[in-house]
């Protein structure tokens, strides 16, 4: 897929960027992967996915789901276990 150099499709990456923690070019790829699955041919399509995976991005950053807290929360003890290893 080649590059998408719209004004517009841009900003939108880069917003879902911001709202997820990750590089630019991680975002693209995101919103270029879920074109893909659509098919979408039109600039004005792509900027449709794009702008449907910004509302998905905002939805998550709501409800405090963003990829950052959800390492923190995976990276927590559970209770009792603080000290447990597990050997090979």
């Amino acid at each position: 897929m080649y590059p998408i150099n719209d004004r517009q499709y841009l900003k939108i990456c880069a917003e879902i960027a911001k709202l997820m923690s990750i590089s630019l070019s991680s975002a693209k790829k995101k919103v270029e992967i879920q074109i893909a699955k659509e098919g979408s041919k039109t600039i004005q399509e792509k900027i449709q996915v794009a702008q449907s995976v910004l509302k998905i991005c905002e939805k998550n950053d709501g409800d405090k789901l963003s990829s950052s807290r959800i390492l923190d929360k995976l990276m927590e003890t559970l209770d009792g276990e603080d000290n447990f290893l597990t050997e090979d």
